[in-house]
Protein backbone atom coordinates (compact mmCIF):
# COMPACT_ATOMS: atom_id res chain seq x y z
CA UNK A 1 0.00 0.00 0.00
CA UNK A 2 1.31 3.64 -0.71
CA UNK A 3 2.88 5.35 2.25
CA UNK A 4 0.91 8.33 3.41
CA UNK A 5 3.16 10.29 5.63
CA UNK A 6 4.58 13.90 6.80
CA UNK A 7 7.67 14.14 4.71
CA UNK A 8 10.35 16.64 6.05
CA UNK A 9 10.30 19.24 3.89
CA UNK A 10 12.58 22.32 5.75
CA UNK A 11 12.61 25.25 5.05
CA UNK A 12 14.47 28.34 5.05
CA UNK A 13 14.49 29.88 9.13
CA UNK A 14 13.87 33.39 7.34
CA UNK A 15 10.45 32.11 5.60
CA UNK A 16 9.38 31.09 9.02
CA UNK A 17 5.28 30.80 7.82
CA UNK A 18 2.96 29.95 4.94
CA UNK A 19 2.64 33.46 3.69
CA UNK A 20 6.17 33.90 3.72
CA UNK A 21 6.66 30.53 1.67
CA UNK A 22 3.87 31.19 -0.97
CA UNK A 23 4.67 34.79 -1.97
CA UNK A 24 8.89 34.92 -1.93
CA UNK A 25 9.48 32.13 -4.57
CA UNK A 26 6.52 33.74 -6.64
CA UNK A 27 7.69 37.45 -6.95
CA UNK A 28 11.57 36.95 -6.01
CA UNK A 29 12.79 33.69 -8.11
CA UNK A 30 15.38 33.88 -10.52
CA UNK A 31 13.93 33.05 -13.91
CA UNK A 32 15.20 30.16 -15.77
CA UNK A 33 15.87 30.78 -19.10
CA UNK A 34 15.13 27.80 -21.18
CA UNK A 35 15.10 26.93 -25.29
CA UNK A 36 11.18 26.60 -25.37
CA UNK A 37 9.42 26.27 -28.94
CA UNK A 38 5.67 27.42 -28.92
CA UNK A 39 3.30 25.23 -31.35
CA UNK A 40 -0.59 25.93 -31.57
CA UNK A 41 -2.91 23.20 -32.02
CA UNK A 42 -6.45 23.36 -32.30
CA UNK A 43 -9.24 22.43 -30.02
CA UNK A 44 -12.43 20.23 -31.22
CA UNK A 45 -14.63 22.96 -30.81
CA UNK A 46 -13.00 25.35 -32.72
CA UNK A 47 -10.53 27.20 -30.31
CA UNK A 48 -6.86 27.06 -29.60
CA UNK A 49 -4.31 25.91 -26.78
CA UNK A 50 -0.65 27.44 -26.90
CA UNK A 51 1.86 24.85 -25.90
CA UNK A 52 5.60 25.60 -25.23
CA UNK A 53 7.62 22.71 -26.02
CA UNK A 54 11.84 21.67 -24.83
CA UNK A 55 12.57 18.51 -26.93
CA UNK A 56 15.49 16.69 -27.07
CA UNK A 57 14.89 13.54 -28.41
CA UNK A 58 13.67 11.43 -25.58
CA UNK A 59 10.79 9.07 -25.55
CA UNK A 60 9.49 10.37 -22.37
CA UNK A 61 7.73 12.91 -21.79
CA UNK A 62 6.66 15.42 -18.78
CA UNK A 63 3.50 17.53 -18.71
CA UNK A 64 2.76 20.22 -17.28
CA UNK A 65 -0.18 22.23 -15.96
CA UNK A 66 0.05 25.63 -14.24
CA UNK A 67 -2.37 27.23 -12.09
CA UNK A 68 -4.96 29.75 -11.62
CA UNK A 69 -4.74 33.02 -13.63
CA UNK A 70 -1.09 31.43 -14.15
CA UNK A 71 0.97 30.40 -17.49
CA UNK A 72 3.41 28.15 -19.26
CA UNK A 73 6.17 31.22 -18.38
CA UNK A 74 5.43 31.19 -14.44
CA UNK A 75 9.00 30.38 -12.24
CA UNK A 76 7.55 27.36 -11.07
CA UNK A 77 6.12 26.25 -14.46
CA UNK A 78 10.41 26.89 -15.72
CA UNK A 79 11.63 25.65 -12.25
CA UNK A 80 9.67 22.13 -12.88
CA UNK A 81 10.65 21.91 -16.54
CA UNK A 82 13.77 22.80 -15.95
CA UNK A 83 14.46 19.95 -13.44
CA UNK A 84 12.75 16.93 -15.90
CA UNK A 85 14.55 18.71 -18.90
CA UNK A 86 17.86 18.24 -17.26
CA UNK A 87 17.28 14.84 -16.96
CA UNK A 88 16.69 13.41 -19.96
CA UNK A 89 12.92 14.17 -20.36
CA UNK A 90 11.77 16.24 -23.33
CA UNK A 91 8.96 18.85 -21.72
CA UNK A 92 5.81 20.75 -22.43
CA UNK A 93 4.44 23.48 -20.52
CA UNK A 94 0.76 24.09 -21.80
CA UNK A 95 -0.97 27.48 -21.85
CA UNK A 96 -5.10 26.53 -20.66
CA UNK A 97 -7.35 28.89 -22.51
CA UNK A 98 -6.93 32.68 -22.43
CA UNK A 99 -3.40 32.32 -20.35
CA UNK A 100 -0.93 32.89 -23.13
CA UNK A 101 -0.35 35.77 -24.70
CA UNK A 102 -3.96 36.36 -26.97
CA UNK A 103 -7.49 35.81 -25.80
CA UNK A 104 -8.95 32.50 -26.96
CA UNK A 105 -11.54 32.19 -29.84
CA UNK A 106 -14.20 31.11 -27.88
CA UNK A 107 -16.75 32.68 -24.78
CA UNK A 108 -15.46 30.33 -22.66
CA UNK A 109 -12.39 29.98 -20.45
CA UNK A 110 -10.40 27.78 -18.72
CA UNK A 111 -11.94 26.42 -14.97
CA UNK A 112 -10.21 23.79 -12.88
CA UNK A 113 -12.55 21.12 -14.54
CA UNK A 114 -11.75 21.96 -17.82
CA UNK A 115 -10.38 17.99 -18.41
CA UNK A 116 -10.83 18.03 -22.32
CA UNK A 117 -8.21 20.54 -22.94
CA UNK A 118 -5.88 18.07 -21.34
CA UNK A 119 -6.72 15.56 -23.24
CA UNK A 120 -6.53 17.18 -26.15
CA UNK A 121 -2.72 18.12 -25.55
CA UNK A 122 -2.43 14.62 -24.18
CA UNK A 123 -3.85 12.89 -27.56
CA UNK A 124 -1.40 14.97 -29.89
CA UNK A 125 1.27 14.43 -27.75
CA UNK A 126 0.90 10.53 -27.22
CA UNK A 127 2.17 10.40 -31.29
CA UNK A 128 5.68 10.90 -30.30
CA UNK A 129 6.02 9.43 -27.20
CA UNK A 130 6.41 5.67 -25.06
CA UNK A 131 5.89 7.30 -21.77
CA UNK A 132 3.50 10.52 -21.09
CA UNK A 133 4.16 11.75 -16.85
CA UNK A 134 1.79 14.25 -15.82
CA UNK A 135 2.78 17.19 -12.94
CA UNK A 136 -0.26 19.77 -11.87
CA UNK A 137 0.18 22.97 -10.09
CA UNK A 138 -2.55 23.81 -7.68
CA UNK A 139 -5.54 24.47 -10.33
CA UNK A 140 -3.56 22.55 -12.55
CA UNK A 141 -2.88 19.71 -10.23
CA UNK A 142 -6.92 19.79 -9.46
CA UNK A 143 -7.02 19.05 -13.09
CA UNK A 144 -4.85 16.28 -13.57
CA UNK A 145 -6.41 14.56 -10.72
CA UNK A 146 -9.88 14.78 -11.48
CA UNK A 147 -8.30 13.64 -15.25
CA UNK A 148 -7.12 10.75 -14.16
CA UNK A 149 -9.89 9.88 -12.33
CA UNK A 150 -13.15 10.33 -14.54
CA UNK A 151 -14.33 7.23 -16.20
CA UNK A 152 -13.29 8.11 -19.68
CA UNK A 153 -10.71 6.23 -21.69
CA UNK A 154 -7.59 7.07 -21.39
CA UNK A 155 -4.16 6.92 -22.84
CA UNK A 156 -1.88 4.21 -22.06
CA UNK A 157 0.78 5.60 -22.29
CA UNK A 158 0.44 7.90 -19.04
CA UNK A 159 2.51 6.42 -16.09
CA UNK A 160 2.33 8.35 -13.28
CA UNK A 161 1.76 11.99 -12.24
CA UNK A 162 2.44 14.38 -9.71
CA UNK A 163 -0.26 17.03 -8.33
CA UNK A 164 1.43 20.20 -5.67
CA UNK A 165 -0.73 22.37 -4.34
CA UNK A 166 -3.84 21.35 -4.95
CA UNK A 167 -7.50 22.53 -3.94
CA UNK A 168 -8.58 19.31 -3.65
CA UNK A 169 -12.08 20.58 -2.35
CA UNK A 170 -12.61 23.66 -4.35
CA UNK A 171 -15.81 25.12 -1.90
CA UNK A 172 -14.08 24.94 0.70
CA UNK A 173 -10.85 26.33 -0.31
CA UNK A 174 -12.25 28.81 -1.87
CA UNK A 175 -14.07 30.48 1.30
CA UNK A 176 -10.12 29.72 2.80
CA UNK A 177 -8.47 31.99 0.11
CA UNK A 178 -11.26 34.35 0.52
CA UNK A 179 -10.49 34.85 4.45
CA UNK A 180 -9.91 38.10 5.84
CA UNK A 181 -5.80 36.85 6.73
CA UNK A 182 -6.13 35.93 2.50
CA UNK A 183 -7.61 38.73 1.01
CA UNK A 184 -4.36 39.66 -0.60
CA UNK A 185 -4.44 36.59 -2.68
CA UNK A 186 -8.14 36.82 -3.45
CA UNK A 187 -7.91 40.42 -4.73
CA UNK A 188 -4.67 39.80 -6.80
CA UNK A 189 -6.62 36.49 -8.70
CA UNK A 190 -10.50 39.13 -8.97
CA UNK A 191 -8.25 41.95 -10.94
CA UNK A 192 -7.16 39.38 -13.26
CA UNK A 193 -10.09 37.72 -13.90
CA UNK A 194 -11.96 40.83 -14.51
CA UNK A 195 -9.98 42.20 -17.14
CA UNK A 196 -10.78 39.09 -18.52
CA UNK A 197 -14.17 39.16 -18.44
CA UNK A 198 -14.06 42.72 -19.50
CA UNK A 199 -11.82 41.80 -22.62
CA UNK A 200 -13.88 38.93 -23.53
CA UNK A 201 -17.28 40.62 -23.59
CA UNK A 202 -15.66 42.87 -26.35
CA UNK A 203 -15.87 40.04 -28.34
CA UNK A 204 -18.90 38.09 -27.26
CA UNK A 205 -20.85 40.92 -25.79
CA UNK A 206 -24.34 38.72 -25.43
CA UNK A 207 -22.60 35.87 -24.05
CA UNK A 208 -20.49 37.79 -21.41
CA UNK A 209 -22.48 39.97 -19.13
CA UNK A 210 -20.34 42.37 -18.23
CA UNK A 211 -22.44 44.33 -16.43
CA UNK A 212 -22.40 41.77 -13.72
CA UNK A 213 -19.00 42.71 -12.56
CA UNK A 214 -20.22 45.11 -10.49
CA UNK A 215 -21.81 42.46 -7.95
CA UNK A 216 -18.08 40.75 -7.55
CA UNK A 217 -17.03 41.30 -4.16
CA UNK A 218 -15.16 37.60 -3.78
CA UNK A 219 -14.06 34.55 -5.89
CA UNK A 220 -16.96 32.61 -5.27
CA UNK A 221 -18.94 36.08 -6.38
CA UNK A 222 -16.87 35.49 -9.83
CA UNK A 223 -17.71 31.52 -10.23
CA UNK A 224 -21.62 32.52 -9.26
CA UNK A 225 -22.18 34.47 -12.16
CA UNK A 226 -18.94 34.02 -14.83
CA UNK A 227 -17.18 30.75 -14.17
CA UNK A 228 -20.61 28.56 -13.48
CA UNK A 229 -22.96 29.75 -16.13
CA UNK A 230 -20.19 30.26 -18.58
CA UNK A 231 -19.19 26.57 -19.05
CA UNK A 232 -22.77 25.23 -18.81
CA UNK A 233 -22.89 24.76 -14.32
CA UNK A 234 -26.01 25.93 -12.10
CA UNK A 235 -23.65 28.52 -9.91
CA UNK A 236 -20.66 28.04 -7.56
CA UNK A 237 -21.47 25.38 -5.77
CA UNK A 238 -22.62 23.30 -8.48
CA UNK A 239 -19.13 24.30 -10.12
CA UNK A 240 -17.17 23.16 -7.07
CA UNK A 241 -19.22 19.87 -6.46
CA UNK A 242 -18.79 18.63 -10.16
CA UNK A 243 -14.63 19.44 -10.56
CA UNK A 244 -13.59 18.73 -7.12
CA UNK A 245 -10.89 16.26 -7.41
CA UNK A 246 -11.33 14.70 -4.19
CA UNK A 247 -14.34 13.18 -5.40
CA UNK A 248 -12.24 11.21 -8.48
CA UNK A 249 -8.72 10.18 -6.76
CA UNK A 250 -10.49 7.00 -6.03
CA UNK A 251 -10.29 6.10 -9.35
CA UNK A 252 -6.94 7.25 -10.00
CA UNK A 253 -5.43 3.77 -12.19
CA UNK A 254 -1.94 5.02 -12.23
CA UNK A 255 0.56 5.86 -9.52
CA UNK A 256 -0.20 9.43 -8.00
CA UNK A 257 1.72 11.83 -5.43
CA UNK A 258 -0.54 14.32 -4.05
CA UNK A 259 2.22 17.02 -2.35
CA UNK A 260 0.05 19.56 -0.05
CA UNK A 261 1.88 21.60 2.63
CA UNK A 262 -0.18 21.76 5.94
CA UNK A 263 0.62 25.55 6.28
CA UNK A 264 -0.92 26.09 2.65
CA UNK A 265 -2.94 29.55 2.85
CA UNK A 266 -5.18 28.29 -0.12
CA UNK A 267 -6.35 25.05 1.07
CA UNK A 268 -8.76 23.98 3.71
CA UNK A 269 -8.35 20.88 5.60
CA UNK A 270 -10.55 18.97 3.41
CA UNK A 271 -7.42 18.78 1.37
CA UNK A 272 -5.87 17.03 3.58
CA UNK A 273 -7.68 13.45 3.33
CA UNK A 274 -5.42 11.08 5.23
CA UNK A 275 -8.29 8.86 6.43
CA UNK A 276 -9.42 8.46 2.79
CA UNK A 277 -6.23 8.28 1.32
CA UNK A 278 -5.54 5.28 3.40
CA UNK A 279 -7.65 3.00 1.62
CA UNK A 280 -6.52 4.29 -1.91
CA UNK A 281 -3.92 1.96 -3.56
CA UNK A 282 -2.62 4.31 -6.40
CA UNK A 283 -2.34 7.75 -4.37
CA UNK A 284 0.55 8.38 -2.39
CA UNK A 285 -0.16 11.73 -0.32
CA UNK A 286 2.51 13.84 1.71
CA UNK A 287 1.42 16.64 3.50
CA UNK A 288 4.84 18.01 4.42
CA UNK A 289 4.08 20.86 7.50
CA UNK A 290 5.57 23.71 5.61
CA UNK A 291 5.77 25.04 2.20
CA UNK A 292 3.27 27.40 1.41
CA UNK A 293 1.54 27.29 -1.68
CA UNK A 294 3.36 26.73 -4.61
CA UNK A 295 6.43 27.22 -2.72
CA UNK A 296 9.05 25.24 -0.99
CA UNK A 297 12.06 27.19 -1.67
CA UNK A 298 15.51 25.49 -0.85
CA UNK A 299 17.09 26.44 1.94
CA UNK A 300 20.14 26.82 0.15
CA UNK A 301 19.66 29.15 -3.51
CA UNK A 302 21.90 26.58 -4.95
CA UNK A 303 19.59 23.79 -4.58
CA UNK A 304 16.80 23.08 -6.46
CA UNK A 305 13.38 23.66 -5.31
CA UNK A 306 12.17 20.61 -3.06
CA UNK A 307 8.84 20.43 -4.97
CA UNK A 308 10.78 19.60 -8.33
CA UNK A 309 12.96 16.90 -6.32
CA UNK A 310 10.48 15.41 -4.91
CA UNK A 311 8.44 15.57 -8.26
CA UNK A 312 11.34 13.50 -10.01
CA UNK A 313 12.22 11.18 -7.20
CA UNK A 314 8.34 10.03 -7.54
CA UNK A 315 8.51 9.64 -11.65
CA UNK A 316 11.88 7.91 -11.42
CA UNK A 317 11.12 5.54 -8.30
CA UNK A 318 10.13 1.96 -8.73
CA UNK A 319 6.83 1.62 -6.84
Amino acid sequence: MPLIKEIDYINPKWLFNGHLQTIIPGLFRSAISLPFERERIATLDGDFLDLDWLRKGSKKLVIISHGLEGNSKRPYMLGMANQFYGKGFDVVNWNFRGCSEEMNHKPIFYHSGATYDLDTVIDHAATSYDEIYLVGFSLGGNLTLKYLGEKRARNPKLKKSVAISVPLHLESSCTKISSRENIVYSKRFLNTLKEKIIKKSLVFPDEIPVGLLRKIKTLKDFDDFFTGPIHGFKDAHDYYEKNSSLYFIDQIEIPTLILNAQNDPFLSEKCFPVNKGKSLPNIWMEFPKHGGHVGFSPRNRSEIYWSEKRAFEFMNTDL
